[in-house]
């Protein structure tokens, strides 16, 4: 796997085996909507796996970046990629997804970008919507994106949460939402 731009750009990284990566053409349309600025956000990686996403939100700038992931392999492997890019404005945490965002909300933790990336199966893009819909990590201007199959359709709304656009990559879809704090 590489780096597409920014600081890193051009790098390769490992990538754990046994995972569904971002493919590379989803993740540059992905930064390419975000706008390539990340200036000074902190970014949130969830389902992270090899953490490409979140390496990318770093090499384009972002201040720092958070990895969830609960598979220990993988884990070891964001572990590595960081120190091979030399990466080091990160927090990587190893656990469950929907217990670290009521960790989050509970700490006051806030982030500008989250990417959610859950594996394909038994409506997990869905749940993440409603948990990261129900609980306040976001700043006023965050975006949240989801990464899921074209099969599990996402509300166009959940909680605080509302859907401004939808790019679809064969099989793959990308929500992105933001919040409205008047809901």
């Amino acid at each position: 796997m590489r780096i597409i731009s920014g600081l890193y750009k051009g790098r390769n990284f490992y990538r754990p085996e046994g995972i569904r990566p971002a493919q590379g053409y989803v993740v540059k349309s992905l930064f390419d909507t975000l706008g390539q600025d990340l200036e000074g956000l902190v970014f949130l990686d969830l389902f992270a796996g090899s953490g490409a996403v979140g390496m990318e939100a770093l090499s384009r700038g972002a201040r720092h970046c958070t990895f969830v992931e609960r598979d220990r392999r993988c884990v070891k492997v964001i572990s590595q990629n960081a120190t091979l890019l030399g990466i080091e404005a990160y927090s990587l945490i190893a656990g469950d997804v929907f217990a670290n965002i009521k960790t989050f909300a509970a700490q006051e933790d806030r982030f500008d970008i989250v990417f959610c990336d859950p594996p394909y199966e038994r409506d997990m893009a869905k749940k993440s919507l409603k948990t990261l819909g129900a609980y306040d990590i976001l700043q006023p201007a965050s975006i949240v994106i989801f990464k899921h199959e074209q099969h599990e359709i996402l509300p166009p709304q959940n909680g605080r949460l509302v859907r401004f656009k939808e790019r679809k990559y064969g099989a793959t879809l990308l929500s992105f939402y933001q919040p409205d704090f008047t809901a």
